[in-house]
């Protein structure tokens, strides 16, 4: 009888320190939350934006533009204002206003003027180096003609 009380606390006691080692091991292997996340560029989409192209007094077609913007992840998470809109406002603003556009005698196009300005006036404007660097998804011409109303 007292075999049996003592190799049943024999078991007992094995199974609880058993445990608590597992238990112990397990913690001290995991990971902390913060190391698992990796910082880095991250790549915004912004939304498709029409620009209206006026010659001689009267709209000529929309340049119809999809861009994308880098941007350092852990800076976007704390700005109070999301650069987007500004990123779409200075791409108005450049294609608009550049006379060198001119879609009625195709030519080639300094697009990487056009982004580096964009970039430039973005920062500017939120006064620190947010974007990093500018993309084009899509930059199309659709004349007034093609426009269903």
């Amino acid at each position: 009888m007292a075999r049996i009380l003592v190799t049943g606390f024999w078991i007992c006691a094995i199974t609880l320190l058993s445990c608590y080692a597992a238990v112990y091991w397990d913690t001290g292997m995991q990971k902390s939350k913060g190391e698992d996340y990796l910082e880095g560029l991250n790549y915004q989409k912004v939304r498709p934006i029409n620009i209206p192209i006026i010659a001689e007094g009267a709209v000529q077609g929309y340049v119809i533009a999809t861009l994308i913007f880098t941007a350092d992840a852990k800076t976007l998470r704390s700005l109070p204002v999301p650069p987007e809109n500004f990123v779409i406002d200075e791409a108005f603003r450049q294609v608009y206003s550049d006379e060198n556009l001119d879609f009625r005698k195709l030519s080639k196009y300094d697009v990487n003027s056009l982004l580096i300005n964009i970039k430039r006036s973005v920062n500017e404007r939120m006064g620190t180096e947010i974007v990093k660097d500018v993309l084009i998804e899509s930059f199309n011409f659709v004349s007034k003609s093609d426009v269903r109303s």
